[in-house]
């Protein structure tokens, strides 16, 4: 193999376009841009502006356009429901409710008999979904998802709707789809990090940022860990990781495990312990499904702003859930953000984490529209390509198909992140 030109290298380092062709590499040749691919995303100073993201319901993202609006379902007769919203997959249907309870109503029967009602009456307000998350929350403090937890929650398929009211909240009966809030007060919160992921960033001296730099160069030409950090995989092997950042959500979880299983394909998860804590049955859904589980931090929260005792609380707590509920250690971790320090590294790196980033961002939080989306994946697919995308995106949920059948005809093989680092 021939190596790179000092060129080529100072070209990477400014931030230059510099995709490395696997065949090129293969017979020994040097490297040039591919034309119309997208750059690789080199890691940046933390001087790198930040881009707030518009959290769960996706409001109104940067530079882009609205997210379109879920449709909301009616429940009669039933004042303790503050929203129950739809979606469809194009083959699958989903809904959540949300519900609200005033503290001085707060009983276990009380709370559980209110979602069995809900989850019946969602169904009967719409006849073609097949499945029904319910949530209920504390009326005062409510903050939406990522505010503090709910009391509750459940998940019911259609095929399980008589399971579910049979077995919830009875004496004596186990519905395991469901979650009940071992706190009796609400637990104390980190406010949650809402900068999108655009590039990594790394928080530290300029000759720190040198030598991140260089690692990742070694990771494009070679693939492979380097230094605690995966950036890249075997740019000479057909092969590339697909991942997605924020899991899980109700609605969005069933929907896209759906999908990626009619697709015969399988990703890494990089999960927020909160979100799992709250809807365990998912995280039990992906690894059953042949998922990975990754670590995305307990409360989605910005590292490098804080002490190191609270970095180490964040991902210990993110890890000890996901291992609670799978029964296997985690082996990734993607910082919020991208943001990451020698100081993040090193506590990653003693519990066991390898730190992992990504190539391919089509910024789908954006909601630039289903054919940008799916152009900006295509363009982005090269071997050893690290796809990032969002759980709770419905445009990406929609363009996954045609994308992973482009990157068939392509021959490159999407799989999850430590598949991808095994090639290396």
């Amino acid at each position: 193999m021939t190596p790179p030109s000092r060129r080529q290298v100072l070209q990477w380092l400014s931030g230059s376009a510099l995709s490395l062709g696997a065949s090129s590499l293969a017979a020994g040749t040097s490297t040039r841009p591919v034309p119309g691919r997208l750059p690789l995303p080199l890691v940046q100073s933390s001087s790198f502006p930040t881009a707030p993201i518009p959290g769960a319901t996706q409001p109104l993202a940067p530079g882009e356009r609205l997210a379109p609006r879920l449709p909301r379902l009616q429940i009669p007769d039933l004042p303790e429901v503050h929203r129950c919203e739809y979606a469809v997959s194009g083959v699958l249907e989903a809904a959540h409710v949300i519900l609200l309870v005033p503290s001085a109503q707060i009983r276990p029967d009380h709370a559980e008999s209110l979602a069995r009602t809900a989850v019946q009456k969602t169904f009967a307000a719409r006849s073609s979904l097949s499945e029904v998350a319910v949530s209920v929350y504390r009326t005062e403090g409510y903050m939406g998802f990522g505010g503090p937890a709910p009391l509750l929650t459940a998940s019911v398929p259609k095929t399980r709707l008589s399971d579910f009211l049979q077995d919830f909240g009875r004496a004596g009966k186990v519905y395991d789809r469901a979650w009940i809030n071992p706190d009796a007060a609400p637990s104390a919160q980190r406010s949650p990090s809402r900068e999108l992921e655009r590039a990594p960033v790394f928080v530290g001296t300029p000759a720190g940022l040198t030598r991140q730099r260089v690692l990742q160069l070694a990771a494009q030409l070679s693939g492979g860990v380097h230094g605690g950090l995966f950036f890249h995989g075997n740019p000479l092997r057909p092969n590339a990781a697909l991942s997605f950042d924020d899991a899980p959500h109700p609605i969005y979880a069933p929907l896209l495990l759906d999908t990626l299983r009619r697709a015969g394909v399988n990703a890494t998860f990089f999960c927020i312990g909160r979100n799992a804590r709250a809807y365990p049955y998912y995280v039990r859904d992906m690894v059953g499904q042949g998922h990975e589980i990754g670590n995305h931090t307990f409360h989605h929260v910005r590292l490098t702003e804080l002490p190191a005792d609270t970095v180490q609380d964040e991902l210990e707590q993110c890890n000890a859930v996901l291992t609670g509920i799978t029964g296997r250690p985690v082996k990734y971790f993607r910082p919020p953000g991208g943001r990451y320090s020698p100081e993040t590294l090193m506590i990653a790196r003693s519990l066991g984490l390898t730190t992992a980033f990504w190539t391919d961002d089509p910024a789908d939080f954006d909601n630039p529209g289903q054919s940008v989306l799916e152009d900006r994946l295509s363009r982005n697919l090269r071997p050893g390509g690290i796809v990032l995308l969002h759980d709770n995106v419905l445009e990406s949920l929609r363009v996954l198909p045609r994308f992973v059948e482009y990157a068939s005809q392509r021959r490159v093989k999407l799989d999850t992140v430590a598949d991808l680092a095994e090639l290396a």
